[in-house]
């Protein structure tokens, strides 16, 4: 009886493991799916928009902070991808195969850009999750909230990473691959989390907790 009572439990997590790698696999599966198509990663004058940070905060909120550090990194390997086979004006920030304008080579900041601030959308999407519901309990409504600001705060996490560390490290090469006064480049970079960081995290906002909660009913994941 007590071999058949530990046993029960030593399946049911073996098969809780199983269920968590093929939904790790389906989500790196959506990350490189949108990556390669112009849903994922969107070419604008200044920047790449890019609405991959979603699957990563659904995945570290659904899964936990090492499989959304997981997707994170696999959001950084297609950006530095992409950015090195189909380079732009701006590819130069995060590959470090290509020259920063005004040198013959690349830098390994670009390396640092594609994948840390990625890493850590999913851990501090998670993270934000985690405290809120412990602040908030069971409220009416408090998971959707918990959901959204979490999403935000994992959006706001990538863009303001990404372009604070082009404006520290790469000013001078921002000016001269736009034609900007060195002056003027942390303004127009200011320019770019509000025109594309505040829209990416309205979007994370929305399609988080309309996927991430229902997905966690599904998967027996919301008694957190």
């Amino acid at each position: 009886m007590n071999v058949r009572m530990q046993a029960a439990p030593n399946r049911t997590a073996r098969s809780a493991a199983v269920r968590d790698m093929v939904v790790l696999a389906l989500f790196t599966a959506i990350v490189l799916l949108m990556a390669a198509t112009p849903i994922g990663l969107i070419d604008l004058p200044l920047i790449k928009a890019t609405i991959l940070h979603v699957p990563v905060i659904i995945g570290a909120i659904v899964l936990g902070p090492r499989q959304g550090a997981f997707l994170g990194a696999v959001f950084g390997l297609t950006s530095l991808v992409k950015n090195t086979m189909v380079p732009g004006v701006l590819s130069f920030a995060f590959s470090p195969l290509i020259p920063v304008p005004g040198t013959q080579h690349g830098s390994v900041w670009a390396l640092f850009i594609s994948m840390v601030p990625r890493m850590l959308i999913g851990p501090v999407a998670w993270g934000v999750y985690t405290l809120l519901h412990k602040l908030l309990g069971r409220k009416a409504g408090a998971r959707t909230v918990e959901a959204a600001v979490a999403a935000v705060a994992g959006a706001f996490t990538n863009t303001i990473l990404v372009m604070g560390t082009i404006g520290l490290v790469f000013r001078q090469a921002y000016a001269t691959a736009y034609n900007l006064p060195v002056n003027e480049v942390i303004g127009v970079i200011m320019g770019v989390v509000a025109v594309n960081g505040v829209p990416e995290a309205v979007a994370a906002a929305v399609l988080v907790p309309a996927v991430a909660l229902p997905l966690q009913k599904t998967l027996k994941r919301d008694t957190m």
